[in-house]
C-alpha cells in the first residue's frame, strides 16, 4: 500500500538537507564510538528537532517507529540501508550520501550501515520526539516489544 505524505512531512527533508550541507556550521564535532551509535541533538524550533547520528560498520537501529512522529533523515556522508516492512518482510534501500528520505507518523524501519565506511545522518522529527516503539518481525507480522521513553533510553 502506497501512503502519500503531506507537503509539511516532505518539508522536513529540506530541513534536514539545510544542516546536513554544512556540517561546519554544527555546534561540535561529530564522534564515534565503537560500542553504538553516536548521536547528538542538533537544533530545533517549537515545530521540529533535528539531530546528527554516527553509524559505524555494523552499527544499526531496532525495527522501529518514531512514536506518531513524521520525520526524515539524509545521508551526510557514507551509505545507509533503510529497511521497511512490506507484504510481511523487510524490503532494503540503500542511500548513499546526499540522498534521504521523508516518512509519516506511521513508518517502521531499521536503519543499519552495511558498508565499510563510517556514515554520518541527520534526522528531523515533527514534533520533538519523545517516544520510540520497537518491534520484532515474527512470521510476517510486526509485535511491539518495546516503548522506549525520551529522557529515559536516549
Amino acid at each position: 500500500m502506497m501512503i502519500s505524505l503531506t507537503r509539511a512531512e516532505r518539508g522536513l527533508l529540506a530541513v534536514a538537507r539545510q544542516y546536513a550541507a554544512d556540517p561546519e556550521a554544527w555546534p561540535f564535532p561529530v564522534r564515534y564510538d565503537p560500542a553504538q551509535r553516536w548521536y547528538a541533538r542538533l537544533g530545533g524550533t517549537p515545530d521540529h528537532e533535528v539531530w546528527v547520528l554516527t553509524w559505524l560498520p555494523g552499527q544499526h537501529t531496532d525495527l522501529h517507529d518514531h512514536g506518531g512522529c513524521a520525520g526524515a533523515f539524509t545521508v551526510v556522508s557514507g551509505e545507509l540501508t533503510e529497511e521497511t516492512v512490506a507484504a510481511g518482510t523487510l524490503r532494503p534501500r540503500t542511500l548513499v550520501t546526499g540522498t534521504g528520505r521523508s516518512f509519516g507518523p506511521r513508518h517502521v524501519h531499521r536503519v543499519s550501515n552495511r558498508g565499510d565506511r563510517p556514515a554520518v545522518s541527520v534526522h528531523v522529527y515533527r514534533p520533538a520526539l519523545r517516544r520510540m516503539n520497537r518491534y520484532d518481525l515474527h512470521d510476517g507480522r510486526l509485535r511491539m516489544v518495546e516503548v522506549a521513553e525520551a529522557g529515559v533510553a536516549w
